[in-house]
Formats: C-alpha cells, sequence, structure tokens
C-alpha cells in the first residue's frame, strides 16, 4: 500500500522515522491517504514485534491484514461505512429519550447549548484518540492505550482494565434494565403470576446473550444499521406522537397545571438535579472507550473520521430536535425518563416498540467489545483466534455469560434509569471522555517537538488550553459528578421514588 502517509523504513530506534512528504491539514481533520501519522510515544510491544520486517505504523498495519488473509475468522476487515453504522448503532439509542428531562431540567436553552458543547468536544477528543492510533495501529482497546498513555506503568494498564469492563458492564446492566422496563410496559395489564421484573430481566438477559455470539465487527456493523434505523424511527414516532396527542399522559390542570416550558432552569432547581441532567447529557454522547476497538478492525484507519463526522453530525440534529419537541409537548411537570412515559398508552407502546432493536443490539455491542478485550490477550497467536474451534467458541461465549451475569445483578442493584445514566457517566466518562485525551494529546505534542515538528504559536496555545480544560473537565466529573449521582440515588431512595433490590414489582413507564 504506498499513499502519502506510509512512514520510512525503521532505523534502529525503536521509534519510526516521520514521514516528509505533503500532507492536508484538511486530512487531520477529515482523514484520507494525505493524513499525516506522526512517530509513536513508545516504542513497540513484545507481541508486536518482529526482527524481520519494518517497524513503521502502515507496515504493521500491513502485517496485521496480511496476517488474516486465508482465516476463518478476519477482524480487519470494515469500511468506513460499516464504522459508522457502529456509531450510529453506539449513539443512536435509548439515552437520547432522556433529553427531554434533561432540558426540563436545565432549561431549554442551556440545553441545546450543553448539547453542541459536548458533542463539539466529543468530535475533538475522538479525533485526538484516532491520531494515537495511526500511530500505534497494535492498539485493540482502550486499555493497550491507557498503558502506554501513562508511561507503560502496569498499574495504568490494571486501572483502564477495571474501568473499561465495568463501563461496559454498566451499560450492558443498563439495557437489561430498559428490556424488563419495556416487557413491563407492554404487559402492563396481564397477570404474570411470578416476580415480574425479576423474571423479565432474566429474559432480556438471556436474549441479549445469545446476540452477543457473532465475533467480527463486520457482522455487528449489520445489526447495527437495523438498530440505529429502528431507533430513528422510535425517536421520530415520540416526538410526532406528542405533538399529536395534545396533552401529555398524567394530565391534570386542576393539580399540575398545563405545561411548563421554560427557556432557563426554574428557581429552586438544586445543583444535583442539575449535574444529573448535564451528566445524562453528557452520557449520550461520550462514546470514545470503544473508539480504539472499531479502529482496530478497519482495514484503513485514516478513514476513519468520515464515519465520525457522519455520526456528529447526525447526533446533534436528532437529539436537538427530538429532545426540544417532546419537552415543548410535556412541559416540566409530565416528563419522565425515559420520555416514552410522557406518551399516552397507545402512542407510548407504538413508540417504544421500535426500541426493541436497540434495546437488545447496543448491550451487545458493548459486552462484544468486553469479550474481545479478554478473548484476545487469552488467545493472542493463537490459532483459536482465526479458526472456528470448540475452544475458541466455548471461550468466547463463557466469556459473554460473565458478563451478562454481572450486567444482571447490576440492572437489579440500581433498578432506575436516569440515575444509573448518571453514575456511569461521572465514574467512567471522566477518564474516557476527557482525562485520556488531554494526556494523549501532550504526550504526542510532546514526542513530536523531538522530530522538529511544531504548529505556529496560536494553535500551539490553543490546543495547550483546550486541552488542559479537557482534563480539568474530566476531574469535575469524577468529583463533583459522582457526588451529585450518589445523591441523586439517595433521595430517589429515601422519597420512596424507586422500588428496592431485586424488586418484583412493575418498573413499566
Amino acid at each position: 500500500m504506498s499513499e502519502k502517509s506510509d512512514l520510512k523504513a525503521a532505523s534502529p530506534d525503536p521509534e519510526p522515522a516521520v514521514s516528509t512528504l505533503p500532507y492536508s491539514r484538511w486530512a487531520s481533520i477529515f482523514g484520507g491517504p494525505d493524513v499525516w501519522i506522526g512517530p509513536r510515544i513508545a516504542g513497540l510491544p513484545d507481541f508486536a514485534k518482529d526482527s524481520d520486517s519494518e517497524e513503521s505504523s502502515q507496515a504493521i498495519l500491513n502485517k496485521q491484514i496480511e496476517a488474516e488473509n486465508g482465516t476463518d475468522i478476519q477482524y480487519r476487515t470494515c469500511s468506513w461505512q460499516k464504522t459508522a453504522a457502529l456509531l450510529f448503532s453506539e449513539y443512536i439509542c435509548l439515552a437520547i429519550m432522556s433529553f427531554p428531562w434533561s432540558y426540563s431540567v436545565l432549561g431549554l436553552v442551556p440545553g441545546l447549548i450543553l448539547t453542541v458543547f459536548v458533542a463539539a468536544t466529543v468530535l475533538y477528543t475522538s479525533l485526538v484518540l484516532w491520531k494515537f492510533c495511526l500511530r500505534h495501529p497494535e492498539v485493540r482497546d482502550v486499555c493497550d492505550l491507557g498503558k502506554m498513555l501513562f508511561w507503560g506503568k502496569d498499574w495504568a494498564w490494571w486501572g483502564t482494565a477495571i474501568c473499561f469492563v465495568l463501563n461496559n458492564t454498566f451499560i450492558q446492566a443498563l439495557h437489561v434494565l430498559v428490556g424488563a422496563k419495556y416487557l413491563n410496559t407492554m404487559t402492563e395489564s396481564d397477570d404474570i403470576g411470578h416476580c415480574r421484573t425479576v423474571v423479565f430481566s432474566v429474559v432480556t438477559t438471556i436474549i441479549c446473550f445469545m446476540f452477543s455470539l457473532p465475533r467480527t465487527f463486520d457482522m455487528m456493523s449489520k445489526l447495527g444499521t437495523a438498530s440505529a434505523i429502528f431507533t430513528f424511527i422510535s425517536v421520530l414516532l415520540a416526538a410526532v406522537f406528542a405533538g399529536v396527542e395534545g396533552k401529555p399522559a398524567g394530565y391534570d390542570p386542576l393539580k399540575l397545571g398545563e405545561p411548563i416550558v421554560t427557556a432557563f432552569p426554574v428557581k429552586g432547581t438544586t445543583f444535583v438535579n442539575g449535574m444529573s441532567a448535564f451528566l445524562n447529557i453528557s452520557y449520550t454522547f461520550i462514546g470514545q472507550i470503544t473508539l480504539p476497538s472499531f479502529i482496530a478492525e478497519m482495514r484503513d484507519p485514516r478513514e476513519f473520521p468520515k464515519a465520525l463526522w457522519a455520526c456528529t453530525i447526525g447526533e446533534i440534529f436528532v437529539f436537538s430536535i427530538v429532545g426540544s419537541v417532546v419537552y415543548a409537548y410535556s412541559g416540566n411537570q409530565y416528563v419522565t425518563a425515559p420520555a416514552f412515559g410522557s406518551l399516552h398508552t397507545v402512542y407510548k407502546k407504538a413508540a417504544f416498540s421500535f426500541m426493541i432493536p436497540t434495546i437488545i443490539f447496543l448491550g451487545c455491542l458493548y459486552a462484544s467489545v468486553t469479550a474481545r478485550f479478554v478473548f484476545f490477550r487469552a488467545f493472542r497467536n493463537s490459532k483459536h483466534l482465526h479458526s472456528h474451534t470448540i475452544v475458541g467458541w466455548g471461550s468466547w461465549a463463557g466469556i459473554l455469560l460473565i458478563t451478562w451475569i454481572f450486567a444482571f445483578i447490576i440492572a437489579q442493584v440500581i433498578p432506575f434509569f436516569s440515575a444509573l445514566l448518571s453514575v456511569m457517566s461521572s465514574l467512567f466518562d471522566s477518564w474516557f471522555g476527557f482525562i485520556f485525551w488531554g494526556v494523549a494529546y501532550f504526550r504526542m505534542r510532546s514526542v513530536d517537538k523531538t522530530v522538529g515538528r511544531k504548529h505556529n504559536v496560536i494553535t500551539d496555545w490553543f490546543g495547550i488550553i483546550v486541552n488542559i480544560f479537557l482534563i480539568g473537565c474530566g476531574i469535575l466529573f469524577l468529583s463533583v459528578g459522582t457526588y451529585a449521582s450518589v445523591q441523586s440515588i439517595i433521595d430517589q431512595y429515601e422519597a420512596g421514588a424507586v422500588s428496592g433490590v431485586f424488586s418484583c414489582a412493575s418498573n413499566g413507564i
């Protein structure tokens, strides 16, 4: 593959020489063959070294692709279009329906401003992540990346691995919770005769486990496309039905009055509620934790920004329009999270039913990412990685099963939607949404200077300020955000607004 971004043959130094060929500044934003691939921040790990071959980024990528030729299971097969399908399926999800509630707390104007701000921040940090992965094509997931960012320390790998697995398992738990919520909503008038919420959670867990079994993102992208389309139809119907029905579910003008829509937060809005609303918005956008895994299965990772831009633009329009419309017709008094609860029964069931594919698929996607993390390390350089073997498939299924069992338990312990989103956002998005990529920027900036590559003064200072700000945001999320999330859970339990752990009571909306 002879492209302008190809690097020169490696010198005895473990860091490859840097391309001196022309490159496009536009390519650094939108991707393509002209993108400049900078030097590594550290030498190759032992498992990726090959004394007989070149150690440039392009050479490593070519070697990975060649090694898969003729094998039963190939991983580096995704085009940017298939990667875009994965991104859309990850981001166009049920969490969109928490936006009306967030706007009711924050006010419509601050809510929309924060929506665009968080989207822009995630876009920028995702581009930083992409550039880091281009320099280090052996990176398969965020755990590899985390250890490299923090100077190859083992504690960095273990810390990243724990947060990575917990984050993904929490997201699986969210979809177990929502699956039970959906089944309860559909059968609210039926006598199930058992501990219905727990039973429905078990059913959802089993279904999700079965759909998690495909081993390549190429196959998952096909499922993801269907999931994203059905989710878009679901939220579009919710917005349309909110306008068509005239009055929201639970409408009581004598007790609650007419729906009130505010441009800014109402007087008396607590810090805990405001932070929870902001964290809900942030959670929906922040998904960089999976991006190294997606990039690792692209045939040409230089094309990744095309998928990223398409998804980000779509997100801003869908999230803002659906959130605003549903909130405008529901008002502060009647809005729920997820917002399907603001619709009357027939409309609610119709719109919610189109969400079934994403309820199942998105949890499966995160389960697959976790399974890859374990599986690729357990069977690195083994025939079980690329062949259909009993050991390979049995291990893959076993790893997935364990993650789904833990997800089921978490869903029963934290059985409420908005608070679970806030907990995940504060604990994990602080690292994987902000801190990691600020550190990545400074590590790459430092090594670029060693090869004589410098930005102009304005660009350099802008980058420094932005990335210090990102690290600060991450620390704020981790500290203040975690406090607000935990306090919100305590407040809801004390107010009796939610059922207890492993509750049999219906959690339908």
